[in-house]
Order: structure tokens, then C-alpha cells, then sequence
């Protein structure tokens, strides 16, 4: 297989390669300051990256999911995520997520006070807060909380922070830093070469983390190896969610039968409802469209 110019960033392997190692420690510090678009007084200067804790096996977040954690010289905690598929109740376990690493910072013995803030950074594949679906929410959105009669921020313990990869305006070249990081978790895996809007640190020297040229065999079989798992557990995650509106369709089409026979009187028998049972979406549908036209169940 031959290897592209540079890896895509947003596989597991490659993203901790860039964000969560002592040897690139000076991207994580670029992509917190960017993506949190802190000005040059309040930047970032040094972070500790935290061991990855060992997660419980969850089938439908088993690859699709990678995170780094860091603390900075205040005691803030940073939890930095990159989600490739959209699973069902992902806002819950992104909260659940940054709330652990809130409560677990306090040991026995030691005070609510001691407590600092922690911040989640999460880079999405996909539309979180779709625009088919009429939501107005930007490429970059930060969520905190906010007292709902006067409008006052507050209680910023816990903090959010998303950027939609598919939000990002293709139409131009990238502008801003915020864009500038968008477009190379986009796109670096199609370039094959620098390009004049990446060809600034910090992002050219991602792009240079990222050359597969520069991989080991050993290091090119465990991105290969991560790719192939995301689109496995991509076809698993469409497959399953196929045979659920292929058996929510089948369970409407048994329900319409039941609605119909009964505005026609129709007391359906065991044997009928066994044959309910057996039949596909196909089979449903033609016992409906059939009860319908005779106005009853064939015998």
C-alpha cells in the first residue's frame, strides 16, 4: 500500500503522536492557545500531559474516540477529544467525561477548594449541532454556564468547547487560527504538499509529525491498523443503524395491521399475529395493502 505524503491527523495513532507525547509537547500548547483563542497575555505556556487512565471497553466508542489530557501551571485541566462517528448520547459521555476529571482531581482528606477548573476540547468529524436542522451554532462554539434570567456567566468549573470539522467554509482559504486548525484536521491527509496556509508553525511542524515518511514499519502498521478499525466500527455503526429502521418500519407496519383490523372489527388470532411475526417489511406491507382492499383477513 502506498503511503500518503502525511497521516490523517484524526485517527487515534496519529492524533497522540501529535498532541499527547513529550516530543511534540509544543503542539497541544499551539492547539489549546488556538482553539481556546487566548490572546497573548492569558497564552498558555506549559502544560504536564496526564497518563491516559485504562477505559472500560464500550463497543460504540471502542475506536472512534481518542483524548489527551494535560494540566497547566494554574492547576486546569485540559481533556482534548477527537470524535470521528456520531453515537448515540455522545454530548452525555463528553460531560460525564470532563465531570470525572473534575471530581477526580479531589483525594481523601483534601477540600472542595482545592478543586480547579477543567476544560473539554472537542474535535467533531461531523455536524454535532446540525445546520439542516436549522441550528445556529459555529464552527467554534464554547459552552459554559449562565444564570437564565439576567444572562450572567457563572459556575465555569466546567467548560466546553466544540469545533465541527464539516462547518468549515471550503469556499476560501483559511483565515484564522481557528480555521487554520480546522483545515489541517480536514486536510492533511489529501495533501502532498505544504501548503502556503500551513507553511507557519505550528502547523507545518504538525504537517512534519505527521509525514508517514518518517514512520517505522512497526509505526505505519498501527496507523494502518487504526484506520482499519474506524472503518470497521464505521460499517458496524451504519449496519446497526440500518437494521433499526428496518425493524422500526417492520414494528409501524404490524402496529398500522392491528390499527386497521381493528376500525374493520377484525379480532385478530394467534395464528394471524404468529404470522405478523414472521413476515419482513415487504410481507407486512402487502397483508396491509391486501387487509385494506378486502376490507378483512384473508382466511
Amino acid at each position: 500500500m502506498a503511503r500518503p505524503v502525511f497521516a490523517d491527523p484524526k485517527t487515534d495513532f496519529v492524533f497522540k503522536r501529535l498532541f499527547g507525547s513529550e516530543e511534540h509537547k509544543d503542539l497541544i500548547l499551539a492547539l489549546l492557545n488556538g482553539l481556546l483563542e487566548l490572546d497573548r497575555a492569558h497564552r498558555i505556556v506549559s502544560v504536564e500531559l496526564i497518563a491516559p487512565e485504562q477505559r472500560p471497553a464500550v463497543t460504540e466508542l471502542k475506536y472512534s474516540i481518542v483524548d489527551v489530557k494535560c494540566r497547566d501551571a494554574r492547576g486546569v485541566t485540559y481533556v482534548v477529544e477527537m470524535q470521528v462517528l456520531n453515537v448515540e448520547g455522545f454530548e452525555k459521555r463528553v460531560v460525564y467525561n470532563v465531570a470525572k476529571a473534575y471530581v477526580g482531581q479531589l483525594g481523601r482528606g483534601q477540600l472542595y477548594p482545592e478543586l480547579n477548573d477543567v476544560i473539554g476540547i472537542t474535535i467533531c468529524d461531523f455536524e454535532l449541532w446540525p445546520r439542516s436542522e436549522g441550528l445556529h451554532v459555529p464552527m467554534l462554539s464554547r459552552w459554559r454556564m449562565q444564570e437564565q434570567h439576567g444572562g450572567e456567566r457563572g459556575l465555569g468549573q466546567l467548560q466546553f468547547v466544540f469545533l465541527e470539522l464539516p462547518k468549515y467554509d471550503v469556499s476560501r482559504p483559511p483565515q484564522t487560527v481557528v480555521e487554520r486548525w480546522a483545515y489541517f484536521f480536514r486536510e492533511a491527509e489529501s495533501l502532498t504538499m505544504v501548503p502556503e496556509v500551513l507553511a507557519q508553525p505550528p502547523y507545518v511542524d504538525a504537517l512534519e509529525a505527521a509525514r508517514t515518511a518518517g514512520f517505522s514499519e512497526a509505526e505505519w502498521d498501527a496507523y494502518i491498523r487504526a484506520g482499519m478499525a474506524i472503518q470497521d466500527e464505521r460499517g458496524a455503526l451504519s449496519l446497526a443503524r440500518m437494521e433499526g429502521r428496518k425493524e422500526g418500519r417492520e414494528d409501524g407496519l404490524r402496529q398500522g395491521i392491528e390499527a386497521v383490523c381493528q376500525v374493520l372489527a377484525v379480532e385478530l388470532t394467534d395464528a394471524q399475529r404468529q404470522e405478523m411475526a414472521t413476515l419482513d417489511a415487504a410481507g407486512l406491507a402487502a397483508l396491509l395493502a391486501q387487509i385494506q382492499a378486502r376490507k378483512g383477513w384473508q382466511a
